[in-house]
């Protein structure tokens, strides 16, 4: 009887399919040339409203304040109870304005995704992949530029949120330029992997 060759370097697998070998072949040919890193998501950016965002509507609060005060103590008109009410109910309003868009609104950045959280009670969260995103612009007003905050605009072809503004962002003009790269360094990473298969 003949033993079997214990050098050999080369068994032929058990119970193995010729498609199943194709397969494991075209697996490791692939897995050659790439890195392991390629799908891995990670966190770039994390944000929501920011409180320099009500500056504009805390300044004319003030303002209403002070006009107010001085007309009241001036003139006498309206009465004390009356100024003190209109301010009360505008400082209140810019309080609400910031606490609803700052609770209810969360925005995060990641190297495939943009995640948009909105909701205050119940909570709608969407994904756009960033490879879907077309545009990406900013606004600012005057007040705006001077505090460093503002508008972003993305256009995507995403289907819930072709066009997502989101007001109030702090550090506008790196937030943007960080969408806007991470958008670019996708569409060449995806291009390349498509490319090489």
């Amino acid at each position: 009887m003949k033993q079997p060759d214990d050098h050999s370097t080369d068994p032929k697998p058990i119970g193995r399919s010729a498609a199943d070998l194709v397969s494991d072949r075209f697996r490791d040919s692939q897995g050659a040339g790439s890195s392991p890193d390629l799908d891995v998501e990670t966190s770039l950016w994390e944000g929501n409203y920011s409180f320099r965002a009500v500056a504009g509507p805390a300044m004319g609060a003030l303002l209403l304040t002070v006009s107010l005060g001085v007309v009241t103590a001036v003139y006498d008109v309206p009465d004390w109870r009356i100024s003190s009410s209109l301010s009360a109910l505008a400082w209140v309003w810019v309080t609400a304005i910031y606490l609803i868009r700052r609770l209810s609104i969360r925005y995060e950045l990641t190297s495939q995704r943009f995640i948009h959280q909105s909701g205050l009670l119940s909570r709608r969260t969407d994904r756009i992949e960033v490879i879907d995103i077309d545009d990406v612009s900013f606004l600012q007003g005057p007040v705006e530029r001077l505090l460093g905050i503002g508008t972003i605009n993305v256009s995507s072809t995403d289907r819930t949120h072709p066009q997502l503004n989101m007001p109030g962002i702090a550090d506008v003009k790196r937030v943007a330029g960080m969408i806007d790269d991470v958008r670019r360094r996708e569409r060449r990473r995806r291009s390349v992997h498509i490319q090489s298969m």
